[in-house]
């Protein structure tokens, strides 16, 4: 179970992400409130899923759904560049995170 929030957390992660983007500077009400509502969510779900995983392992693998995450959103829905370096870098955040759970 404590992987299945962790996943949800770092989905949250990219949520809150894209909704603090949307927020302008949290000056937009809707989009501010999803940002904080996001927010209490992934960190709950992060502090279930670290009572039973490592440490290093629930925060790396939380960071990193949500970075990786986060770069594909902005890519898609938002035109964000996508290069060769970028995507190389995304690809190394997924193999740390394949090997983190592999060592776990």
């Amino acid at each position: 179970m404590a992987w299945i929030f962790l996943f949800v957390a770092g989905l949250l992660e990219v949520v809150w992400a894209f909704s603090m983007k949307q927020s302008v500077g949290f000056t937009r009400l809707w989009p501010s409130v999803g940002t904080l509502a996001a927010m209490i969510l992934s960190f709950g779900l992060l502090a279930s899923a670290m009572r039973t995983l490592p440490l290093g392992t629930a925060y790396m693998v939380w960071t990193g759904i949500g970075a990786v995450g986060a770069f594909a959103v902005g890519i898609i829905l938002l035109g964000e560049a996508v290069t060769p370096a970028r995507l190389v870098a995304a690809g190394l955040i997924v193999s740390g995170l394949v090997m983190m759970k592999l060592a776990s």
